[in-house]
């Protein structure tokens, strides 16, 4: 009889433990969702206020089409070409502020400091919002790589967490200026 309530207690241990790695997993799942919808508000920010900026005639037609282009792209892309597209937005921003020259003249336009800073905000906080995220998602498949996770199919139906990859560094005129 006594055999049978240690492996009782043990069975009710064994699934209190892996109701907890459950919960847990479901938890990480959670924040990779919530990263991913500040990240995806961070890329459209950052995207719209490029396309303003191109719009609004402060920069020369070359780098307003250039930065138009890449900004709608962004906006309008779907999923599984996003990252390239957001990258192909760096790579445009980077471009037109590659020199502190251009930065200051639009920052001279009407309107421009306050676009400029708009820009460099979205543009400084789209690598932080990516961090955020990858960083969940790599604590989400270390969790599903472990066996027992794997052995009881802990992690449901839920697909496996993929990181977001893109070109995020910002251009270097503008991330001078974020640093005054």
């Amino acid at each position: 009889m006594t055999t049978l309530i240690w492996i009782a207690a043990a069975l009710v241990v064994i699934g209190v433990y892996l109701s907890w790695t459950a919960g847990r997993l479901d938890r990480l799942h959670s924040r990779i969702d919530a990263a991913r919808a500040a990240l995806d508000a961070q890329l459209l920010r950052r995207a719209s206020v490029a396309q303003e900026l191109a719009t609004a005639g402060i920069l020369d037609p070359a780098a307003s089409m250039v930065m138009y282009q890449a900004a709608h792209a962004a906006r309008q892309t779907e999923e599984e070409h996003r990252e390239v597209a957001e990258s192909e937005l760096s790579q445009a921003l980077r471009a037109v502020f590659a020199e502190v020259p251009q930065v200051e003249a639009v920052r001279q336009a009407p309107g421009g400091e306050e676009a400029l800073a708009e820009l460099t905000q979205a543009v400084r906080r789209v690598p932080m919002a990516r961090r955020f995220h990858n960083d969940a998602v790599r604590a989400a498949r270390a969790l599903r790589r472990h066996r027992k996770v794997r052995w009881f199919r802990l992690a449901g139906h839920a697909p496996f967490p993929m990181a977001f990859e893109m070109d995020d560094e910002p251009p270097a005129a503008l991330a001078d200026r974020a640093g005054h």
